[in-house]
């Protein structure tokens, strides 16, 4: 399988690198900058174009949802390009394991970088950040955690991030704006057998994004990360961008739809 993902992933970035050169039918200017090396799609490129534009002010981020480590939006940034913060990751076993992969492949001081196990909560999600020393400005946040996500992006007050990513449920039609109810011990599973039942819409992540004074710039192409940049760092290159033009369905459900 490990052989299968990576010849995948040479294949997706090839192509990538084609569309860039040659043109082709892309929704916003950051789907020309996709690639993928530690993420789970093209966010890895999307995400160095966005700080080549805007400038690294701050090198330190914030990750909610990391599984292991190994594919992550951050994982990049702090291996490659010497970037540190906070990585927090509610299943204990999967921390365990992102720990050891930060620190072996590397040798990630925890000085730089710290992952941590615990299930954030709208209840408890700023006092973990005050609690692990992140507080003002930051360069990223990035929350993927298949649950709570519009509850815990709306309740984060402490830090100001430049960029977020933020997974959105491309199962609910773009022009809905919903979220799913609040639950402090959510799991998608046991609220639904598909596991399809969890975040928000595009639109809704996007009306509460505006309101704490960011713009959305864009989607990758495999329909599960959206990317907003604060207001007062645009520099032109990157523009607003509608959540209906921004759009893209998930690919593997897509494909489930078509069985």
């Amino acid at each position: 399988r490990d052989i299968f993902v990576r010849l995948e992933t040479l294949e997706r970035n090839q192509l990538n690198v084609l569309q860039e050169k040659y043109g082709s039918e892309i929704k916003s200017e950051i789907n020309n900058k996709e690639f993928k090396i530690y993420s789970q799609n093209g966010e890895d490129g999307i995400l160095l174009y966005i700080f080549s534009v805007l400038g690294n002010k701050s090198k330190k981020l914030v990750e909610i949802g990391i599984e292991e480590g190994k594919e992550c939006n951050s994982a990049n940034l702090i291996l490659n390009f010497g970037w540190g913060g906070l990585l927090i990751e509610g299943n204990n076993e999967s921390a365990m394991q992102a720990k050891k992969y930060f620190k072996s492949i590397n040798g990630v001081s925890e000085n730089r970088l710290k992952v941590i196990n615990i299930f954030v909560t709208k209840e408890n999600i700023n006092n973990v950040l005050l609690s692990h020393g992140i507080t003002g400005e930051i360069g990223l946040l990035s929350i993927d955690i298949d649950g709570n996500d519009y509850w815990i992006f709306e309740e984060i007050d402490v830090i100001n991030p430049m960029v977020i990513v933020i997974e959105y449920n491309a199962s609910i039609p773009v022009d809905k704006s919903l979220t799913v109810k609040y639950d402090p011990k959510f799991d998608r599973f046991v609220k639904h057998k598909s596991g399809w039942y969890h975040g928000a819409s595009l639109q809704a992540l996007t009306k509460l994004a505006y309101k704490k004074g960011y713009i959305l710039v864009g989607c990758e192409s495999r329909g599960c990360n959206a990317f907003y940049v604060r207001k007062d760092l645009l520099r032109g290159i990157l523009k607003e961008i509608s959540p209906e033009k921004a759009f893209y369905h998930q690919i593997s459900r897509s494909k489930q739809n078509s069985l």
